[in-house]
């Protein structure tokens, strides 16, 4: 698997600054491992529901042919790396929740 370079310059024009052009990757990156692993275990279900009556102690092919294909697909740091060079990503800051004033009572 050939690494590929990234452009600093362009990941940090994407955020105010580079860490935060990075905690946007990771937490993007995690969302598509979620998503996947849901998927993943999903489809699984429906093979082990199905071969559950049988007693076979080999390898399920169709469970095989589905961890290929998993293996298969781009990892999910590479998605989201594409995800926020091509500006496909939106943020948004949390609202500051502003405490409430303190007040002093007095005897």
């Amino acid at each position: 698997m050939p690494i590929k370079p990234v452009d600093l310059k362009e990941l940090e024009s994407k955020a105010e600054n580079i860490y935060e052009a990075i905690v946007l990757m990771s937490k993007r990156a995690r969302q598509i491992n979620e998503e996947n692993k849901l998927e993943f275990n999903q489809r699984i279900e429906l093979i082990q529901t199905k071969t559950e009556t049988d007693e076979e102690v080999d390898a399920n092919p169709d469970q095989l042919k589905i961890s290929l294909e998993f293996e298969k697909r781009p990892k999910p740091t590479e998605i989201s790396l594409e995800e926020t060079m091509a500006n496909k990503l939106e943020f948004r800051y949390k609202e500051a929740e502003e405490e409430p004033e303190k007040t002093t009572e007095e005897e």
